[in-house]
């Protein structure tokens, strides 16, 4: 099992690009939290993630309270949670709100220029909806800005190029290239965090380290693979070919919780995205998530989220 594909699963992301732009120094944009432009960018969305790739030139980005991060050409910035952030060629000049910049009119990505008369620094900027009602190990454990250097994996020459294609695609208004330009945003985000989890420093606790060590990436592996399995601390040591106490130890360290409660969190997650998007009765989503009585199941899930998965059903569908 493929636990970083099967954690974006769950969050049923989705994205697009918005804003194709050559900024030409001196510029200082300041972008709202995604909530305020979710309604533009993606109706209905809960959760925006943003990323902006710097195609050409440098640029600076910061989020407030945050030291600043410069960032140079073939590197993507990334806001998992859509807090308000700042990018310009110096963050010492006043901040322009990027509505008073341009209105993104999706699937248009014409080339957009702003700023003065120097340098250039050309940025493709897209979004990414995830359901977020439900708590997220992944989402969880990003940091609220952070960066991955594109040209430095195998695969990063292929998407640049592609975003190339798209952009060129969107300017033509052909047929489809709106789901095109949708798939090719959906994997710069996955290759950026693929990226930001390969270059992480080692000894930072938290479910993406555990992603990084042998044993722990194993043990998530197997319970993902099979989350209504009756797995104990023993038999996942056993199939991990340690011993019990080292896997608990070395899991609860990396990943912030013990195994089993971390199993029955990803099981609760699991549920609430049946329960919001399936038509299943309860005792058979009981039943997908490893709980023979319904009865038990449904202590589980109050004790997790604080309601009924009934009423959790009725408030995701409303």
């Amino acid at each position: 099992m493929d636990v970083l594909s099967d954690v974006l699963r769950t969050i049923r992301l989705e994205g697009a690009l918005f804003l194709n732009g050559d900024m030409r120094a001196p510029w200082c944009v300041k972008i709202p939290r995604s909530a305020d432009i979710a309604q533009l960018l993606k109706p209905g969305a809960r959760r925006l993630a943003i990323c902006h790739l710097v195609v050409q030139g440098k640029c600076w980005a910061q989020t407030e309270g945050n030291e600043p991060i410069r960032v140079q050409a073939g590197e993507a910035i990334v806001v998992p949670q859509g807090d308000p952030h700042v990018l310009g060629s110096g963050l010492q000049h006043a901040a322009i709100d990027i509505d008073h910049v341009v209105t993104p009119q999706l699937p248009m990505l014409d080339l957009i220029r702003y700023g003065g008369d120097g340098e250039s620094t050309l940025i493709v900027c897209s979004w990414f909806a995830y359901e977020g009602d439900a708590p997220n190990p992944m989402m969880a454990n990003l940091p609220r800005l952070f960066t991955t250097s594109l040209r430095r994996r195998a695969t990063g020459p292929w998407i640049e190029q592609s975003i190339g294609f798209v952009l060129g695609d969107a300017a033509t208004q052909a047929p489809g290239s709106e789901m095109v330009a949708a798939k090719v945003a959906e994997v710069l985000f996955a290759e950026v965090l693929r990226g930001y989890i390969e270059a992480a420093p080692a000894h930072n606790p938290g479910w993406l380290a555990g992603l990084r060590d042998p044993q722990v990436s194993r043990c998530l592996a197997l319970m993902h693979g099979e989350p209504a399995r009756p797995w104990t601390v023993e038999a996942l040591a056993n199939e991990v070919h340690v011993s019990r106490s080292v896997l608990a130890e070395k899991f609860t360290e990396l990943v912030g919780a013990p195994p089993m409660q971390y199993l029955t969190r990803w099981r609760m997650i699991l549920a609430a995205g049946m329960l919001r998007n399936d038509q299943a009765s309860l005792a058979r989503v009981a039943e997908g998530v490893g709980y023979e009585s319904e009865a038990a199941f449904n202590r589980a899930f109050k004790r997790e989220y604080g309601v009924s998965p009934g009423h959790w059903r009725q408030g995701a569908s409303s």
